[in-house]
């Protein structure tokens, strides 16, 4: 069973010119019943931040949250007193665990930030709090199912408090690749910006997919393409 989410139909929200994000499921005034998130994962924020914006100190607590950045550069500036910049190709996993406050800023005068702001259900209650950063490259992403999230940490990938694998992608025009589903899995295909054909279905930039009761995924680039994959319990 496979259920499209077209892009054009998420949830909007714009915030005094400096935010614009597009919501995959229900979050802050964008409500939806019918998407209250897809197993552990709860949000998918495609968000574009104006030149020298980005979000005050605010708090979390019990939720995995990942930043995976497209365009830019953001700034993170937290309670454990973690400040760090992340560029486009990097990610940034914070665990909130009892509570933490942060921070994200585009620092830069000139360019716009565009990434993805994902959060997953934790897998235990009140865990320490904590915050970690990597950089993956574009070609280690190039044709290849690339594990930058996972349970055990395994791959060099980041670890979460939730049994979820997230692999991010670069697939090249033409480009066609299995993703074999264990039984009971669940998938979530999320695409950045590009053009994939997945088990006979056109997916188009910041379209998602779930996926349920299917043994694989062929995916195929109809151009290059970006985009983020969850195997989800």
């Amino acid at each position: 069973m496979m259920y499209q989410r077209k892009s054009a139909d998420r949830g909007y929200a714009e915030f005094g010119g400096w935010l614009k994000s597009m919501h995959t499921f229900s979050f802050a005034d964008y409500y939806d019943p019918k998407f209250m998130g897809f197993r552990d994962l709860r949000v998918i924020n495609q968000d574009w931040i104006a030149k020298s914006s980005g979000f005050p100190t605010h708090p979390h607590r019990d939720m995995e949250i990942i930043t995976y950045v497209l365009k830019g550069t953001v700034e993170h500036k937290d309670s454990l007193g973690n400040v760090g910049q992340i560029k486009a190709g990097e990610i940034q996993t914070m665990h909130a665990g009892t509570g933490m406050r942060h921070s994200e800023y585009n620092p830069s005068p000139t360019e716009e930030l565009q990434l993805f702001q994902i959060w997953i259900m934790p897998d235990v209650a009140g865990a320490k709090p904590g915050y970690t950063q990597q950089s993956f490259t574009r070609e280690q992403k190039l044709d290849q199912f690339k594990l930058i999230v996972s349970k055990d940490g395994r791959e060099g990938s980041q670890m979460i408090n939730q049994d979820v694998n997230l692999y991010a992608s670069v697939f090249t025009e033409g480009h066609e690749q299995e993703f074999k589903l264990r039984p009971g899995r669940a998938a979530w295909l999320q695409l950045a910006e590009g053009e994939l054909e997945v088990n006979g279905q056109v997916l188009k930039s910041g379209d998602g997919l779930a996926v349920e009761q299917e043994e694989s995924l062929q995916i195929k680039a109809l151009k290059e393409t970006e985009f983020l994959l969850f195997d989800l319990r």
